[in-house]
């Protein structure tokens, strides 16, 4: 089995300027914006970078998760690690046996399957794990149901080409992450600073400690830069450089690398 990072969602209390502030800076573009999510008391816009995807959710009324996620973390920022599997049932199964809550889980007949788990069980981070089915549905840049039905339209990679590695703010690194190998079934790593690291196909998820007072959550990306100049002078521009290989869009720190 295998499992990748596909896409990570951003939680905003107004949607308009951190999608403004996305397209300047790492010169992607909207692909898609899901009506559904106005069940859930929220509007997103998704934004391709490479063959991944970024998702801005802002609610539209009070009482909403990521309204409260908002206020639990004081402001915008990171909300959900989105994985794709290539076999859901078996990732359902083991859910299941380590008595893991759901948040939501649907399936669209033929096409996809969500899984989202309750932070409270998994630790750090909402984590969801979903499954593409249909012609292509593995290709790396093939078909994501959540995206719309031709995302790569709107790909954009002058300036970034992809998400390298995401990184969860946790009150025990360590802990959180033998939590989260447990649930995926995939061993453990180590970076070169000796962090905990869980491999996915292409990327990697990065645990460590919070250090910016805001709780668990996550806190970072890594972008794989393809203009770092062009990035450095958007984000200089707006006002959303916050060191040399740093940038700060939506509340989350997004590392050139």
């Amino acid at each position: 089995m295998w499992l990748r990072l596909r896409q990570i969602a951003l939680v905003a209390r107004e949607l308009a300027p951190v999608v403004d502030d996305l397209r300047a800076v790492l010169g992607i573009e909207p692909c898609w914006v899901d009506p559904g999510v106005a069940a859930f008391g929220l509007e997103n816009t998704l934004l391709p970078v490479g063959n991944q995807i970024l998702e801005v959710v802002a609610p539209t009324r009070a009482g909403t998760a990521g309204g409260r996620q908002l206020e639990r973390r004081g402001g915008d920022g990171g909300y959900m690690v989105i994985t794709q599997c290539d076999d859901h049932a078996p990732r359902r199964r083991r859910i299941e046996a380590l008595g893991i809550r759901k948040v939501l889980e649907f399936e669209v007949p033929g096409e996809f399957r969500d899984m989202q788990l309750h932070p409270k069980d998994t630790g750090g981070s909402f984590l969801e794990i979903d499954e593409q089915l249909g012609a292509r549905a593995h290709d790396v840049d093939g078909p994501w149901h959540p995206a719309g039905h031709d995302w790569q339209r709107a790909r954009r990679t002058e300036r970034v080409g992809g998400i390298a590695a995401a990184e969860i703010q946790c009150d025990d690194p360590a802990k959180t992450a033998a939590r989260w190998s447990e649930i995926v079934e995939i061993p453990l790593a180590s970076d070169s600073r000796g962090r905990h690291t869980l491999p996915l196909d292409g990327a990697s998820l990065r645990f460590v400690a919070g250090a910016d007072g805001r709780g668990e959550g996550l806190g970072a990306i890594d972008l794989v830069a393809h203009d770092r100049d062009a990035l450095r002078a958007a984000a200089r521009a707006r006002g959303c450089l916050a060191c040399e290989d740093q940038l700060l869009l939506g509340g989350l720190l997004m590392n050139l690398v």
